[in-house]
């Protein structure tokens, strides 16, 4: 007679039905083969996850302090830092097109900033009963009304090298 023994994460005894938690699940050969571990150590693993990550916390409120931030603003504001927002990613993509130093975390960064904000504008839209349909149509309408305008950032770069123009000229 043949016995075989499978490895599992868990170096305990199979337990009964009534300690079973969370199963975890492997392939061997085609065999779809359960593992099972008590609670305790699934704690230990979801403890050493939880310590290990303590600066995702602090992500989270940095997080609800940007919303309570942008729920603050109108609407038009809101439509305003948008159009900033997404020229400066124009912006961005412009420096690693002609490979130039940037953030490269710029990126997820205002990508992010913009989608809160659209989600706000979004949200604002359903209390005033704006259907999807309407919202489609009013977005197309907004962005045709958008003057086109150099970001921020640009208007900065711009005012820097008048001055420094100005400055040699004196």
């Amino acid at each position: 007679m043949t016995s075989f023994s499978i490895a599992s994460p868990c170096t305990i005894p199979f337990p009964s039905r009534s300690t079973i938690s969370k199963p975890f699940s492997s392939s061997f050969n085609g065999i779809r083969i359960a593992h099972y571990c008590p609670p305790s150590a699934l704690s230990t693993r979801i403890s050493h996850t939880i310590t290990s990550s303590s600066s995702t916390v602090v992500m989270m409120a940095k997080r609800e302090e940007e919303l309570k931030e942008i729920r603050t603003k109108t609407t038009e504001q809101l439509n305003d830092e948008i159009v900033d927002l997404k020229g400066e990613l124009f912006m961005l993509r412009l420096q690693r097109s002609a490979r130039n130093e940037f953030k490269s975390s710029e990126f997820h960064r205002m990508r992010k900033r913009i989608a809160r904000m659209l989600t706000v504008r979004r949200e604002r839209e359903l209390e005033e009963g704006i259907n999807k349909r309407l919202s489609r149509k009013l977005d197309r309408k907004w962005k045709k009304s958008i003057v086109p305008r150099p970001p921020p950032s640009l208007k900065k770069l711009q005012e820097e090298e008048a001055a420094a123009e100005a400055k040699e000229s004196t």
